[in-house]
C-alpha cells in the first residue's frame, strides 16, 4: 500500500534518535499522570458532528457513504466522560485540522489534553508548568515562570488597554496596515490577536514559560466568565519563548449558556461565509446531564518536543512530511 506522505532522504540515524527520545517523554508524560492517578481515555477520533469555533476548520472525510468529522481535541469526548462519572481523565492522540500548515503548524498532530476535578485557575496553570518541564525534562522552566493577565501584558508591552479600549483607540496606538484594517472590519478580537501573535509574544522572556491568563469574554470558547468581572474569563495559555504550546481553563458547566456560544459561533460563520458544520448534540444532552467543576487544558506534544529538540520546525523532527 502506497504512503502518500512524502519520506525524506536524510541521515535516518538521526530521526531515530528523536524518535528514541519522543517515546521517553510520551513515557514521561504516562509517568507524571500515573502518580497523580489520573486515568488515561480512549475516544473516538471520528464524529458525525464537528465544533463551531470560529477560528478552527475541521476535516471532513467520507464513511459508509456518509460524512464524518476527524476530531480537531477529544474535548466533547472527553466531557462526555465526566458527564458519566468519570473522575480525572487525559489522552494522547491524533488531532486535525484543516487549513494548518507552517512551521509550528500541521494539519495532523499529538495532542495531550486532560481534565482535573476541583482544581482552579491556579491549580490547573501549575499543573500545566509541571507537565511541560516533565516532558522537557527541565525543571528549572517552573523556577522562573512569568504570570500576567492579558490585560496585563497588552499595557506592559504596547500601552494598549484591550479590554477597554475600542478599536478606534488601539487603531491610534497601533500602525495597522490598510489592508489588514479592511481585513479585520469591526472585529475587535482580529485587532487583538494579530498584536499578541506578532509583537507581544515576541518580547517574552527567552528560554522561559510566559503564562497569560483572564483573556477577554469575547475569546472565552468554553471558559467560564470571572464572576467578579463579566469582561475577562478564566482561560490562560502558556508560552515558551513566543510558541504558544499550552492553552487551558476553567471549564464552563453551563448546558445553556454553551449551547448560546455555539449558536453565536454559527452566526458568525454564516455571516462571514465560513463552513458551517453540524452541531454536537449528544454533547449537549451530555453537559445537561452535568459535570463537576472542573479545568481542563490541552498542549501541543510536538511543538514542546521540538522545543526540546532544538529545531525550528516540526517538519525537522520526522521522516514523513505532512
Amino acid at each position: 500500500m502506497k504512503n502518500n506522505n512524502s519520506l525524506k532522504n536524510q541521515n535516518i540515524n538521526e530521526y531515530l534518535e528523536i524518535s528514541k527520545r519522543r517515546s521517553l517523554r510520551i513515557e514521561r508524560i504516562r509517568d507524571y499522570f500515573k502518580e497523580q492517578n489520573v486515568l488515561e481515555v480512549d475516544t473516538p477520533v471520528t464524529s458525525k458532528s464537528a465544533v463551531s469555533d470560529i477560528n478552527i476548520e475541521s476535516v471532513q472525510v467520507t464513511i459508509n457513504d456518509g460524512p464524518f468529522y476527524l476530531q480537531t481535541s477529544p474535548e466533547f469526548s472527553m466531557k462526555t466522560l465526566l458527564s458519566m462519572g468519570y473522575g480525572d481523565i487525559y489522552q494522547i492522540c491524533k488531532v486535525f485540522r484543516d487549513y494548518e500548515k507552517g512551521s509550528i503548524h500541521s494539519p495532523e498532530f499529538t495532542m495531550i489534553e486532560w481534565y482535573r476535578l476541583h482544581f482552579d485557575l491556579t491549580g490547573i496553570i501549575k499543573d500545566t508548568c509541571n507537565i511541560i518541564a516533565c516532558i522537557i525534562d527541565d525543571d528549572s522552566l517552573i523556577q522562573n515562570i512569568t504570570v500576567l493577565t492579558y490585560q496585563e501584558a497588552f499595557i506592559k508591552f504596547l500601552n494598549i488597554d484591550p479590554i477597554n479600549n475600542e478599536i478606534s483607540e488601539i487603531q491610534e496606538k497601533y500602525q495597522f496596515d490598510k489592508n489588514l484594517e479592511i481585513q479585520f472590519a469591526n472585529d475587535k478580537n482580529h485587532y487583538l490577536d494579530f498584536l499578541l501573535a506578532t509583537e507581544i509574544c515576541k518580547k517574552f522572556n527567552k528560554n522561559e514559560l510566559t503564562v497569560i491568563t483572564n483573556y477577554p469574554a469575547s475569546q472565552a470558547a468554553l471558559a467560564k466568565i470571572c464572576a467578579d468581572d463579566k469582561k475577562i474569563s478564566e482561560r490562560f495559555e502558556i508560552f515558551h519563548n513566543d510558541i504558544e504550546i499550552a492553552n487551558g481553563y476553567v471549564e464552563l458547566t453551563d448546558a445553556k449558556e454553551i449551547y448560546e456560544r455555539f449558536q453565536k459561533d454559527q452566526d458568525y460563520r454564516k455571516k462571514n461565509k465560513l463552513k458551517i458544520r453540524p452541531l454536537d448534540k449528544e454533547f449537549i444532552d451530555s453537559m445537561m446531564r452535568g459535570i463537576p467543576s472542573c479545568s481542563g487544558v490541552a498542549v501541543g506534544f510536538d511543538r514542546i518536543h521540538m522545543i526540546a529538540e532544538g529545531k525550528k520546525s516540526l517538519d525537522e523532527l520526522s521522516v514523513f512530511s505532512v
